[in-house]
């Protein structure tokens, strides 16, 4: 039963958010919490809706984060489909759309991000699917189920994962994208390439170096033109161009903002009683020495549980080191600190371009690490990352197997 005035509130039912309950719960067994969330759903895991969701290994039913138990257990208040339009911090209040106020102790905003949207004639077409939530898998599920053909726009993590689903299950995909390669920002080129060619093997059009400059309808299809003159109509149309973090709410509270809320090492705004985590959250990466925005599962579910314990009173540092996972087809890949395919990359390969471990360097100082088909050695890559030795690739060799 909702009320008025509870210690925590928490906007912003993803990951983050849930996991922040978690945290709160680990120091604080009767502080009342109120957890609020613009979708209609519980709290879900987001990497099943264009991973396991597609190949069988996940089903709708087992991507919530916790069952419905969870929350009446740990007397957690849900305002579920209750968008937050306000927070006034000298009042110590949160509002929603439909006018409800409601007081707080400790507020964090997990709040997330947004699809970026097309800036062109057709970007907002209805059936263009900007992929990312329940709501959308659903929706795509359904529509793909009698499609033959689709176009996916965008080359990054969800671009090339929903190429990949697409294509097993049945569907003619075209990608067009404007970076030279497949997740150009993070593959360097080598392996990007030979990806590419992968995908193309088993039928993927990869269109890359070229953008869409309109989107319309014909009939039943979708008609996509491009830069380059190239006319793809297909049955399906799918936006995968990242996501904007969703600040709107912290900067009208006069909170500190840049690439997201910035946060302090405790993940406190400049607002202490307020706090920030996940998606939306620009904090001190402490292990590379400078503040980043990080938009990875892992990192959501361990920030806001910090986020929840350091509500309350734990004054834990979040230092973890986050990593995050992909799979495109058979190549699977897991990755930690910074892989930014702008620095040094060395590969160590036990077979070129599918098993081995792809470093990240600036002087010969890991900052990242690839793991490419390579399993349970994380950690191992952490610690690597941690000790900020200088390192040549003949030292590197063999170092994680």
């Amino acid at each position: 039963m909702t009320q008025d005035r509870y210690d925590y509130v928490i906007v912003g039912a993803g990951l983050a958010g849930a996991s922040a309950v978690e945290g709160i719960r680990q120091h604080d067994k009767q502080g009342s919490i109120l957890l609020a969330g613009a979708e209609p759903q519980r709290p879900y895991n987001r990497p099943p809706l264009s991973k396991q969701l597609w190949t069988g290994k996940e089903t709708l039913e087992k991507i919530f984060i916790h069952g419905a138990e969870f929350y009446e257990r740990e007397r957690v208040d849900l305002a579920l489909a209750t968008q937050i339009d306000a927070v006034d911090a000298g009042a110590r209040e949160i509002r929603d759309r439909q006018g409800r106020r409601y007081r707080y102790g400790k507020l964090l905003l997990a709040t997330g991000g947004s699809p970026r949207r097309l800036p062109i004639p057709g970007g907002g077409l209805d059936g263009l699917s900007y992929f990312r939530t329940y709501d959308d898998y659903v929706q795509l599920r359904r529509a793909a189920a009698s499609a033959k053909t689709a176009v996916v726009i965008g080359g990054g993590f969800i671009g090339s994962e929903i190429a990949a689903a697409l294509n097993m299950s049945g569907i003619e995909v075209s990608m067009v994208f404007p970076g030279p390669h497949l997740v150009d920002r993070v593959f360097p080129e080598p392996l990007a390439r030979a990806l590419q060619s992968g995908f193309a093997e088993r039928g993927v059009q990869v269109l890359a170096g070229d953008r869409p400059v309109s989107i319309t309808r014909s009939g039943m299809h979708f008609i996509v033109r491009t830069e380059k003159g190239r006319r793809l109509r297909a049955d399906l149309a799918v936006a995968g161009i990242g996501i904007t973090p969703n600040l709107t709410l912290a900067a009208q509270t006069g909170l500190q903002t840049g690439d997201g809320i910035v946060v302090n090492e405790l993940l406190q705004t400049s607002d202490p009683d307020i706090y920030a985590a996940g998606d939306n959250a620009f904090f001190p990466y402490r292990s590379l020495g400078k503040a980043m925005r990080i938009e990875h599962w892992d990192h959501a579910l361990n920030q806001g549980r910090c986020a929840g314990r350091n509500m309350a009173g734990a004054g834990e540092t979040y230092d973890y080191m986050p990593f995050f996972f992909s799979d495109l087809f058979d190549f699977g890949y897991e990755a930690v600190g910074n892989v930014d395919a702008s620095l040094e990359t060395w590969a160590d390969w036990q077979e070129e371009n599918r098993t081995g471990v792809i470093y990240y360097l600036v002087d010969g100082v890991v900052q990242g690490v690839m793991l490419c088909n390579v399993w349970e050695k994380v950690d191992a890559a952490r610690e690597l990352i941690r000790a900020r030795k200088r390192w040549t690739h003949a030292t590197l060799r063999g170092m994680i197997r």
